[in-house]
This record gives structure tokens, sequence and C-alpha cells, in this order.
């Protein structure tokens, strides 16, 4: 396969700079404010974006740890295949979140709900639409007696880089 290269189109500025005790997911950040910041060259991408209230945002976990094939996730004290987590610890430590646009002003965007490390590196944006992106599901799988306590739940820093 050959390789694949991405650059960053912004920054994501957060009050979190600290992978211990921040939220999990979205669902456990609600109300909080953040800031993505658009390189120049990305804000005529911008256009009609405000119209959205829901974005996804897909970005690199930056202080994710090395790769590892089966960890133990936050919500299960059990060892689970990285590809049936959410854990950063993945082969291409890449993230998504969906999370509320609360207004643009040329480069910057304001966001709430923000889950990520301050300084995260932007990689794409996406409009959220229900329409195209909520599905009736069977199951979650070993998420299903605990995906609930998502909202409660914060990092302990056991995915923590302690590369340097």
């Amino acid at each position: 396969m050959s390789l694949i290269s991405l650059s960053p189109i912004g920054t994501i500025r957060t009050p979190f700079t600290d992978i211990a005790n921040m939220p999990i997911q979205p669902r456990g950040a609600i109300g909080v404010r953040g800031t993505i910041e658009i390189l120049p060259e990305f804000v005529p991408g911008l256009a009609d974006l405000a119209e959205f209230s829901h974005i996804f945002v897909i970005y690199h976990l930056h202080q994710a740890p090395p790769a590892q094939l089966r960890v133990v996730p936050f919500l299960d004290s059990r060892e689970h295949g990285i590809f049936s987590t959410r854990s950063p610890a993945r082969p291409n430590p890449v993230g998504i979140s969906v999370w509320r646009l609360r207004g643009i002003r040329g480069a910057s965007l304001d966001v709430e709900n923000v889950d990520v490390l301050d300084l995260t590196p932007l990689i794409d944006i996406k409009p959220f639409v229900p329409d195209f992106d909520c599905w009736d599901v069977e199951s979650i799988g070993w998420l299903s007696t605990s995906s609930r306590a998502a909202g409660n739940t914060r990092s302990d820093g056991r995915f923590r880089n302690d590369r340097g």
C-alpha cells in the first residue's frame, strides 16, 4: 500500500492541556467551548458552513501513545481489539467528534462540546446531517452495558503519550 500524507488545515483550541481528567467523548463535554483556527488558505472553504448547527471534526490525535492492537478502554475493565474501541492508541491516530457550531468569525469557528486536547491539529470538517449520519442500529457490542457512562467518565491518563 502507498503512504498517505495529510496536512493540518488548522488548529483546535480547548481548555484541556492534559489528557488526565478530560472528557472521553463529546457527550461528557456538554457546554465546553473551544475554537477552531483555520489556516488562511482554507478560509474560502468555510462558505455556507455557518448554516449548519453541528459539524464532524476530524483531527490528528497528536499526543496519542504508540499503537496497540488490544487495549483496556475507559468504559470497561476488559481488554478489547483497538477497532472495537475509541481508544487513541490506534495504528493511525485519527479522531472524529460531532460538535455544535456556535458561529464563524473570519478564520475562527466557535464550537461547543469539545473533547480534545488544546492545540490538536485539524484534518477536516464536514457538516453533520441527521438524514445522512444517524442510523437505527441493532447492536453496539461490548458498549451495550456502559455507553451511557461516557457522559460522566473522565480520562484517567491511561492513554497518555509518555514518549517524550
